[in-house]
């Protein structure tokens, strides 16, 4: 494989691994939200009242609308960025269809730039716009692929689904043990819960797993201890 195929080689495969990479990444964070989001919730029920049935529609609650709300604001942004891609897409194929020569100088600077000397860039650049002017201006200039535009319907239902997943998880951990179990079940479960997110999180990003853990662990078991002293204080008081 020459110079030029290789480049092109490497960066296409670089690009895929990122976006498969980003949407695993979104999948652990909606879910570790879910986890946390719904088990300050049904926890700091369970500090007011030990009855089943609150604390079933509580958590219902919680998890529809934090799973509808991490969906619209996902369709949402991801709307917003599938917007602007097209509008890049649609200018620079404008720029081609009206200045191609100075779009082809641009492509063999970009190239050279990757490392690539300036004989070989050229060729690759001429082969290239030959082939699919377009595609090779979005991908080198725009880290853009034509063929694969972002959809907001497929990031809002795996907002939903990522984060159903996970408040799934101390929505029963607190209705199904016994009375007297079901708060220390719903802390153990969550907690265990939060670690293996924080690895996941931290191997997919590729940094320290301790930390990320830790922080994870720590900040989810803050938000239980809140909201079960709120929750425990407002029983207390007969609200």
């Amino acid at each position: 494989m020459d110079d030029g195929a290789t480049a092109e080689h490497e960066a296409d495969r670089s690009t895929g691994l990122s976006g498969r990479l980003n949407w695993l990444r979104a999948g652990v964070l909606g879910a570790n939200d879910g986890v946390v989001s719904t088990a300050g919730l049904v926890v700091g029920v369970a500090g007011a009242t030990s009855d089943a049935t609150a604390l079933l529609a509580a958590g219902l609650a919680g998890l529809l609308a934090g799973a509808l709300s991490m969906a619209s604001g996902e369709y949402v942004s991801v709307s917003t960025q599938r917007d602007s891609e097209r509008a890049a897409l649609a200018q620079e194929r404008r720029e081609l269809a009206e200045q191609p020569e100075e779009e082809l100088d641009e492509l063999t600077g970009l190239l050279r730039d990757r490392g690539l000397t300036p004989e070989v860039a050229r060729e690759v650049a001429e082969q290239l716009t030959a082939r699919d002017a377009l595609g090779a201006h979005a991908q080198v200039e725009l880290g853009i692929d034509p063929e694969q535009i972002v959809n907001p319907w497929h990031a809002a239902w795996a907002s939903f689904v990522a984060f159903t997943c996970g408040a799934l998880l101390p929505l029963l951990a607190i209705v199904l043990p016994p009375a007297g179990l079901r708060v220390p079940v719903t802390v153990v479960a969550v907690l265990c819960a939060l670690v293996l997110t924080g690895w996941a999180g931290a191997r997919l990003g590729v940094s320290p797993v301790r930390p990320s853990i830790l922080r994870n662990v720590l900040g989810g078991g803050l938000a239980m201890a809140v909201t079960y002293a709120a929750g425990s204080l407002l029983g207390a008081a007969g609200v």
